[in-house]
């Protein structure tokens, strides 16, 4: 695939992060690419007199969106570049950085290997929730991570029925539940004590969050299974769903929240060489065998 015109998206308020943006730019503009900029980041980048846009904009005029920052930014631009099939890939400049691949001193070899059509593809799904009040949707959402149902407020237990494709499955009091994609199985779902999941697998993970029961265990289902959550009328709050923690919607008892996997994929860019199992060992600190001879 030509990548001529390339949208770039930064994370806010990080020296760092702008200093790779005008690393990338000039590199692109070497290479006679066509750059665009999320408006957010144009706002502080002034002095590169580039055009920019929401990331609906580059959404529909990109043929390729680079992010800098961590995941945070990466799930930030997936929602909007999945709708309209823009592939993406990462440049770390977070912390964990799963979803990020590039490093900020392999920018230029990285990127000239993508260029030239030397990467491997992955397509990740994504979740689509919907919360219903006497049948009436009040709110919607979609998470490349998870969909996750929390109290909103600390020390609060919830009571929760889960259905999945017309299957009752049980009746819950927890903290909340996360129900998570592959791609999210190392994110919050992991730190619940979620299994790991390749990113290729049709699969989701529901972890219960500190349930009150020693019987609840997490579990995993195709990916295609319809999910709903009933909020029982004996919670005195209404709990919140958020959608990889950056899209959130309020929640009152006798709700109901239907989550499926959405329409759309996330293509996502990597490096030729990219494994999975290495980016677990070196970010999770698992052991190799010369660890321990």
């Amino acid at each position: 695939m030509c990548f001529k015109t390339i949208g770039l998206i930064g994370r806010l308020n990080s020296q760092s992060v702008v200093e790779t943006l005008s690393k990338i730019i000039v590199w692109l503009k070497h290479r006679q690419c066509r750059v665009l900029l999320d408006e957010r980041i144009g706002s502080v980048m002034t002095e590169q007199h580039l055009i920019t846009g929401s990331t609906d904009f580059l959404g529909q005029h990109c043929d390729l969106v680079i992010v800098v920052g961590g995941d945070g930014s990466m799930l930030s631009a997936a929602r909007v570049m999945a709708v309209y099939s823009v592939p993406v890939i990462g440049v770390n400049r977070g912390r964990l950085g799963f979803l990020t691949d590039i490093l900020p001193d392999e920018i230029e070899v990285r990127l000239e290997e993508v260029l030239a059509g030397h990467y491997e593809e992955s397509n990740r799904f994504m979740l689509s929730a919907k919360v219903l009040r006497q049948e009436k949707v009040i709110g919607t959402g979609s998470g490349l991570n998870d969909v996750v149902m929390h109290p909103g407020q600390s020390g609060r237990m919830l009571t929760f029925e889960l259905i999945i494709s017309n299957q009752q499955v049980y009746f819950e009091q927890a903290d909340g539940l996360i129900i998570a994609t592959p791609t999210g199985s190392t994110a919050y779902a992991l730190s619940a004590g979620g299994p790991i999941m390749h990113p290729n697998l049709d699969a989701i993970a529901l972890v219960p969050m500190h349930p009150h029961s020693l019987n609840s265990r997490p579990l995993v289902v195709a990916a295609d299974s319809d999910l709903e959550l009933l909020i029982s009328d004996r919670n005195t709050t209404g709990p919140t769903i958020s959608c990889d923690g950056q899209v959130h919607i309020n929640c009152a008892p006798g709700d109901r929240i239907r989550i499926h996997r959405h329409a759309s994929r996330l293509r996502v860019l990597h490096p030729l060489g990219h494994d999975f199992y290495g980016r677990c060992r070196s970010k999770l600190g698992w052991q190799t065998r010369q660890d321990i001879d």
